[in-house]
């Protein structure tokens, strides 16, 4: 199997956020000002997506799906998550159903990333930076439900 099969993948997962983008709704909610610019996102969330095609690529190249089913079962479970994030958020327009939503894509990108550092610590690694970007997105998130809490309905 070839690397651009779990490219594709990814950039699948992340094609929700383009379907799902940021519009007046999104302008019009009160946010902190540390809260990095729009344009910083797309790039950032493409290296992550590289990153988490990489680390699939080499534990897949290590063990095999057959090898490792728990790791690759968390792998497609954080990508589904990922994917469905836009929606909940921008599509829903409820941030508080997407930071519940957010909970579970930490847990299952950490759950992976452990599993990941078990079988080939280099993927492990690559995915320690995602890690950190969801955990500040979900942060970023619970701080813009606390700014607007009437686009709780709830």
């Amino acid at each position: 199997m070839s690397l651009l099969v779990f490219v594709v993948g990814a950039f699948l997962a992340a094609s929700s956020g383009a379907i799902f983008k940021p519009d007046a709704w999104y302008d019009a909610l009160n946010k902190p000002s540390w809260q990095p610019p729009k344009w910083l996102f797309a790039p950032v969330w493409s290296v992550l997506y590289a990153m988490i095609a990489v680390a699939g690529w080499l534990v897949w190249r290590q063990t095999g799906f057959d090898g490792s089913p728990l790791a690759f079962f968390f792998f497609a479970l954080q990508l589904v998550l990922n994917a469905a994030w836009s929606g909940f958020f921008f599509g829903l327009r409820r941030p508080d159903l997407a930071l519940i939503e957010c909970g579970f894509l930490w847990t299952s990108v950490v759950v992976t990333m452990a599993l990941f550092f078990s079988l080939h610590p280099l993927a492990g690694w690559l995915f320690v930076p995602y890690a950190l970007w969801v955990s500040f997105a979900m942060f970023l998130n619970w701080v813009i439900c606390r700014l607007n809490p009437r686009t709780q309905t709830a």
